[in-house]
């Protein structure tokens, strides 16, 4: 059999998708294959790239490999770059002088990053931010640089700064449109993400237009901006955009673009038909598009084409979820509301800093765009709504609002998703080929990915991924796997076992004897509010602190300017008038916002991350100690002044409140715990509300749990009555110790309650009756976490190494300029954007 000389210019990740198509549809044996790669590396993950300064090595990052390739039958070449075409030869000229027949021709160049020509631009330490050997000259210009600048605020600008923050360097984004990630977010999310990414330390510039970069006084470059302002650097890089790498086509006359791009057909064909282009490339009515879901969907289309098959290339959607440094950002269809008539729904949540919006047909039947920064969970259920035409429900706004109280969320259950509707864009995969992957034998989510690449590429379709395997395999009768996540086979009640069975005391130990990978987001958290639950260890030693997210790391809640709260434990809500005084003193030495908060204790707020170590000195000289405010753990118990003071008590709740908060104080748990102790049943401690609520009776104390208030308030259910304080405290131990051991990762003792089979009744059994022989184990496991309890803030102040990260900068002892306050009811508050651009040199103003 003659077969078709097939040469293919790039192995990147459109490339590597060209390559893999074709053996997905067991087309490889027709072909005689060769394979140009310009880089020394075959095909790797661009999209994950920052990855690689948080600890992903190369081969994390590799998608093909010479053993993969050989088994295909491939000719491939590293090193070695096409140059020229000669169309009438139909031959290919490589760098190193190789010339080659082709029957066709896949041009998979990609794009290379846009350098604005800047005069200085090419000065040393002057980078791009593109490929795997761009990684390593930054790290290598990191080691003697202070402070980075990323020129650019898109999605690759905004990764090149994570990069850098990796790097432990002062960052900086010049951006020169209004705000960051101007294609895909309006001025509302543009201005959300801006506040976040600058709490995390990143210093925003938005409206710069580069004149000059020249030499600086402080650092190696001083970049000139056209309004007269100036900063200084030690290193830049370039992440303005991309152009489409189409020399080879303009050398053999095939048609190009006006702004450039290799102009190609539906079938991926150029003007010549003998030859495709594919990916960034490739210009497509007019359009490069820079996602790398379209890619692999051209490389699919071609594949089609080349084997007689009838797949059209027309257009892709550009809707993206991502993570960028830490912030969830997604961006659906069409999101600026250009449409005719488009109306929109503007959901904002300062507090949490959350920002959602809809645009929506003008008979707000149709969705047609949609913008989520901070929290994208419906992602997946908007973008099904937008792609397939879904009628909206009767009030549109529920899709972004929060669930409060008992009110129904609206949602879009993956039962409704028709066949056609497209779960994984990266790949192409739509809810049929999900179907009949499980149809074909696929029996897990990790059989599923593997059949179909679905949720391999970029990551965002992972829960309406998961969501419709498990509700199909429920369908089918078969058991869903409840893994934590791809790298432990377990979930996260085995996971507290095998630590408990196998004393396993550090993460680094639970992955080597029962995971895969290097963890994640979600198994590392998991795994370190276990260890905690168990052995009560120092959370910020070696092992522990990569754990931790950014509040456990510092003992504080970080709040939205950049600044932290500190919260000192105020048990019972019993405070001395001299402790009272401290308080005052430290606020007002610190400059502190003072505030009562609703768990009977003070907040103050304000504090550069500096300062924390020596607020907290004062503070525990004064006999004060962490409250805890920032963990997974017992937050307070508050309580009224029962039988002492108030002449309707019937107990001493204020004496037991304080006793139980001494005694479950530090304990870490799948998610917070409120207790409350009421002296009688007029429950002014609102105690029904609460994880554990007390309340005196003439009889003794009646037990409610799994009470809670927030977004979604339960009332706790009334567990026992009229107990004595030691069997009130014993049953505490156990359920506190039984919901520790066997609820979900961050999963409230409410929502814990009400999904456990048999409920209260089962409950009650487990713990009264001792059904399950867990009862001493329990008792034993609690005692160990009460002798063991240490004061965090304490133990840090008296721990060098520890005390290293309580600095802005890495490598300087000075505060962070950008923290600014203004003045209002006489305290002080996080300065806005504007009154920040007004006050600039003055800290304080007051505002009137």
């Amino acid at each position: 059999m003659n077969k078709t000389k097939l040469v293919i210019a790039g192995n990147g990740m459109v490339g590597h998708q060209f390559l893999q198509s074709l053996a997905d549809q067991d087309q490889l044996a027709h072909f005689e294959i060769t394979v140009f790669c310009e880089e020394s590396r075959l095909a790797y993950d661009r999209v994950h790239l920052s990855a690689y300064f948080s600890g992903a090595s190369e081969a994390d990052l590799a998608m093909g490999n010479a053993d993969l390739y050989r088994r295909w039958g491939l000719n491939v070449l590293i090193n070695e770059t096409v140059i020229a075409i000669n169309r009438d030869a139909q031959s290919i000229t490589t760098d190193k002088g190789q010339t080659l027949s082709y029957d066709k021709l896949v041009l998979a160049t990609g794009s290379y990053p846009f350098v604005p020509p800047v005069p200085g631009h090419d000065r040393p330490q002057c980078l791009v931010y593109r490929t795997i050997d761009d990684l390593e000259a930054i790290a290598a210009a990191a080691k003697n640089a202070t402070v980075g600048t990323v020129v650019g605020g898109g999605l690759l600008g905004l990764e090149a700064a994570k990069a850098l923050t990796d790097l432990g360097l002062k960052t900086h984004v010049v951006e020169f449109a209004p705000r960051l990630m101007a294609v895909q977010l309006d001025d509302g999310g543009g201005a959300l993400l801006r506040q976040k990414i600058e709490a995390l330390d990143v210093s925003v510039h938005t409206e710069k237009n580069t004149q000059l970069i020249d030499d600086g006084e402080q650092c190696v470059h001083k970049m000139n901006f056209a309004d007269g302002e100036v900063l200084e650097t030690d290193l830049i890089l370039f992440s303005a955009g991309i152009r489409p790498r189409d020399e080879l086509a303009r050398q053999s006359d095939l048609e190009v673009g006006e702004r450039g791009g290799i102009v190609i057909n539906n079938h991926c064909q150029t003007s010549d038909p003998s030859i495709y282009a594919i990916g960034e490339c490739a210009l497509w009515n007019q359009q490069i598009f820079g996602l790398v879901a379209p890619g692999n969907q051209m490389a699919k289309v071609a594949v089609s084409h080349l084997t007689g098959g009838s797949d059209t290339f027309t257009g892709a959607d550009m809707s993206t979820k991502l993570k960028l440094m830490g912030v969830d950002v997604a961006s659906i269809g069409d999101a600026h509301g250009r449409t005719p008539g488009a109306r929109n729904y503007t959901f904002v949540d300062e507090r949490e800093a959350v920002y959602k919006k809809l645009v929506v047909s003008e008979d707000g039947k149709l969705l047609l765009g949609a913008i989520l920064v901070g929290e994208a969970e419906n992602y997946g259920t908007l973008l099904q709504y937008m792609l397939n035409g879904i009628h909206l429900p009767e009030y549109p706004d529920t899709l972004i609002l929060p669930n409060r109280g008992d009110d129904e969320q609206t949602g879009l259950g993956v039962a409704a998703l028709p066949e056609t509707a497209q779960i994984c864009s990266c790949h192409d995969v739509s809810k049929a080929d999900v179907r009949a992957a499980l149809d074909s034998g696929c029996c897990s989510l990790a059989d599923v990915k593997g059949s179909t690449k679905a949720a391999t590429g970029c990551g965002g379709c992972s829960a309406l991924l998961t969501d419709l395997v498990n509700h199909e395999l429920e369908a089918m009768g078969i058991d869903v796997n409840r893994d934590l996540c791809e790298h432990f086979p377990y979930s996260r009640q085995d996971l507290y076992n095998i630590v408990r069975i196998e004393e396993i005391r550090s993460f680094d130990e639970l992955l080597d004897k029962h995971g895969q990978g290097h963890g994640c987001e979600i198994c590392r958290p998991a795994a370190g509010s276990i260890l905690a639950s168990c052995w009560n260890d120092y959370i910020l030693t070696e092992q522990n602190v990569s754990l931790q997210d950014t509040n456990d790391t510092f003992m504080a809640n970080m709040q939205k300017d950049g600044t932290y709260s500190v919260v000192p434990r105020v048990a019972g809500g019993e405070i001395t008038a001299d402790k009272l005084i401290v308080l005052g003193q430290v606020a007002k030495q610190y400059n502190l916002y003072s505030k009562i908060t609703g768990g009977q204790r003070v907040d103050l707020f304000g504090a550069r991350l500096e300062q924390l170590p020596e607020i907290w000195k004062i503070l525990i000289e004064a006999g004060f100690e962490t409250g805890h405010a920032y963990g997974k753990s017992l937050r307070t118990v508050k309580s009224c002044v029962g039988s002492t003071w108030c002449r309707f008590g019937v107990d001493d709740s204020a004496g037991l409140a304080i006793d139980l908060e001494n005694r479950y104080k530090g304990l870490r748990a799948p998610h917070k715990i409120k207790f409350a102790v009421s002296g009688c049943t007029r429950e002014c401690a609102e105690a029904q509300s609460k994880d554990i609520g007390i309340i005196a009776t003439e009889k003794g104390w009646n037990l409610y749990v799994c009470g809670n208030g927030g977004m979604k308030p339960r009332h706790g259910d009334l567990f026992a009555t009229d107990l004595d304080r030691d069997t009130l405290i014993t049953y505490i131990d156990r359920i506190l110790m039984f919901y520790i051991k066997t609820a979900d990762r961050l999963q409230r003792t409410s929502v814990w309650m009400e999904n456990m089979e048999g409920g209260l009744d089962y409950l009650r059994d487990v713990v009264i009756n001792d059904s399950l022989s867990l009862g001493d184990e329990l008792e034993q496991q609690m005692a160990q976490v009460v002798s063991t309890y240490q004061c965090e803030w304490k133990t840090t102040l008296e721990n060098p190494e520890a005390l290293k990260r309580f600095r802005h900068f890495v490598n300087s002892d000075a505060p962070d300029n950008n923290v600014v306050f203004v003045e209002e009811r006489q305290q002080i508050r996080p300065a806005t954007a504007s009154e920040k651009s007004t006050l600039k040199a003055e800290p304080i103003k007051l505002v009137s």
